[in-house]
């Protein structure tokens, strides 16, 4: 009998369902992100007439204002957090599978899939390049004529873009106090939730591109139809 020590091999495990759950969430965050828009041109509207000493608003109407922005925010913060969590639960799946289709092509350890996302700094690139190995790992000939990365490249842009600009505009409307403030912030408001929207996209375009190659390449070229 062979004392040799048993190594274990990498399984694959099918991304779909993560993909479907993280596909509806992101739906959903661009869904609120919508609500956001309306709700911070609300504000913006009945600020703009404060500000001019006009306009036939009340007390109710800018008490209501308030409450669905704040609505908004804390409605997007849970489902920012879902969003996250079950994305990173399938980027894991994505990055454990590129190691049964291409193991040398991983310059990254598959921990790396979920605590690179934690590491100030560390989260602006790493999860790019861990990303751009699976990508390349899940192509149908990783040693062969590389499929187009651009794809990834314009989601990393947008969502590092979104997380900065998103950030930008919260700080300056939750310092804003005069109605001229808090009616320019407002718009801050509206751009950073329009640029969440086009990031949220990007993801959702990058998780199914993704899924469908390694769907494909685990059953023999069969895509799943409901990606």
């Amino acid at each position: 009998m062979s004392n040799a020590p048993l190594v274990s091999l990498p399984v694959f495990r099918s991304p779909v369902g993560p993909a479907h759950a993280v596909t509806i969430l992101l739906g959903a965050v661009a869904a609120t992100d919508l609500l956001i828009i309306g709700a911070a041109f609300n504000v913006r509207g009945l600020m703009r007439e404060v500000g001019s000493g006009g306009g036939t608003y009340t007390q109710d109407e800018l008490d209501l204002a308030d409450i669905f922005m704040g609505g908004g925010s804390l409605l997007y913060g849970v489902l920012l957090i879902a969003t996250a969590s079950v994305y990173i639960v399938w980027f894991h799946r994505a990055r454990c599978n590129a190691e049964v289709f291409a193991p040398d092509l991983q310059r990254r350890g598959a921990g790396w899939a979920i605590g690179a996302w934690f590491i100030p700094i560390v989260n602006l690139f790493m999860p790019r390049g861990i990303a751009g190995d699976v990508w390349r790992a899940s192509s149908p000939d990783p040693y062969g004529r590389p499929v187009s990365t651009a794809l990834l490249n314009f989601w990393w842009g947008a969502w590092i873009v979104s997380l900065f600009y998103d950030r930008y505009a919260t700080k300056t409307y939750d310092k804003a106090e005069t109605p001229g403030e808090i009616a320019d912030a407002a718009t801050l408001v509206m751009t950073g939730a329009a640029f969440d929207i086009g990031a949220a996209v990007l993801a959702i375009l990058v998780v199914r591109k993704v899924t469908a190659m390694q769907h494909a390449k685990a059953t023999g070229g069969v895509v799943p139809a409901t990606l």
